[in-house]
């Protein structure tokens, strides 16, 4: 009775609260664990939410499509899949490509982006395919903790069958639950997650990669809440921007650690936004405009949605473009000669 459902359900888990916190009270646990009740207890979540939580249960995907068809993204790119433990020694990295990689066509060519530089960088990777599943963010974040422990149980079994090491993933979602989450779920899980744009920085640092010196114009970094605040990871999408000397690396009046919410976190991908005078997305693109930048960088799949979608609210898709670090980087690369 303290606390309005309304409240409840608005929370974008974005952390902020709990980062400028005085007294470090952790808001996003309570108002969590708040929703597990709502959800478990009473049944009480939005019809868009249930149908979110049925796609999951019947696809593996928030999306709903086919879970055959998680790998479809990748059939002409000649990727290799992580097939059993045989393939340990094979690979260095599991590319974790996600939900929203496997079949949002914006992500998708976020994905091929990513795979042009980890074959530019030598890297020896391979995918999942249809053995992937989703990693139960938006369950956990909107209360279906059943669903959420469901979803991990299979992933870690998975993981720690094949002998997989490292993992490379382009979503902050996908990162926190790999990396920080899963360890629960089995004491030998011991795997180094990493975000893209982390291994892109360690790909140009040392040399492995190559960026041209072409013009590009002002960019400005959005923070993902979850690699951001959530990771602590800060610096590395904004080296690997500056490291082509083609940007003017701009930043937004929020942005690391004081950044704002893109507004799909917290399962709010999923659900309407029914509180407030505008909506979170609109705002955080105002800002991005206000910058001039000629580019909004994002290292997110939601943040790429929330944003694209906010630049063509105001009408500026014409003049401002919204893309991934990898976008950027991988557009950068200069060929080895042969």
């Amino acid at each position: 009775g303290q606390i309005s459902k309304d409240v409840l359900w608005s929370c974008t888990t974005c952390g902020a609260c709990v980062d400028r916190c005085p007294v470090l009270i952790d808001h996003v646990d309570a108002i969590i664990d708040m929703r597990r009740h709502l959800t478990l207890m009473e049944g009480d979540v939005s019809p868009e939410l249930a149908n979110t939580y049925r796609n999951i249960e019947n696809n593996s995907n928030p999306w709903g499509i086919g879970a055959d068809k998680r790998a479809d993204w990748a059939e002409d790119l000649g990727l290799k899949f992580w097939g059993g433990s045989e393939d340990k020694d094979e690979f260095e990295y599991l590319f974790w490509v996600g939900c929203a990689g496997s079949y949002d066509n914006r992500a998708q060519k976020v994905m091929k982006a990513t795979t042009k530089i980890l074959d530019a960088g030598k890297i020896s990777y391979a995918i999942l395919g249809t053995a992937e599943k989703c990693t139960g963010d938006p369950a956990r974040r909107t209360g279906n903790e059943y669903l959420y422990a469901d979803l991990a149980t299979q992933n870690v079994q998975t993981i720690m069958d094949f002998g997989v090491q490292k993992i490379v993933t382009t979503c902050p979602h996908c990162l926190n639950s790999l990396k920080n989450e899963y360890p629960a779920f089995n004491a030998d899980y011991d795997v180094e997650v990493v975000h893209h744009t982390q291994l892109i920085d360690q790909l140009i640092q040392t040399g492995r990669i190559t960026l041209d010196e072409g013009i590009m114009g002002d960019v400005t970094f959005h923070d993902p809440c979850y690699l951001g605040r959530w990771n602590n990871e800060f610096d590395a999408p904004r080296r690997s921007l500056a490291a082509s000397r083609r940007l003017n690396l701009v930043e937004m009046e929020a942005s690391e650690r004081t950044s704002m919410c893109c507004g799909a976190g917290g399962g709010q991908m999923w659900m309407e936004e029914h509180e407030g005078t505008a909506r979170v997305n609109t705002v955080r693109t105002e800002q991005a405009l206000e910058t001039k930048a000629s580019t909004i960088a994002v290292g997110c799949p939601f943040c790429m949605t929330m944003l694209e979608d906010g630049v063509k609210e105001k009408s500026r898709e014409e003049s401002v473009r919204v893309l991934d670090v990898a976008e950027i980087v991988a557009e950068a690369i200069v060929e080895p000669q042969r």
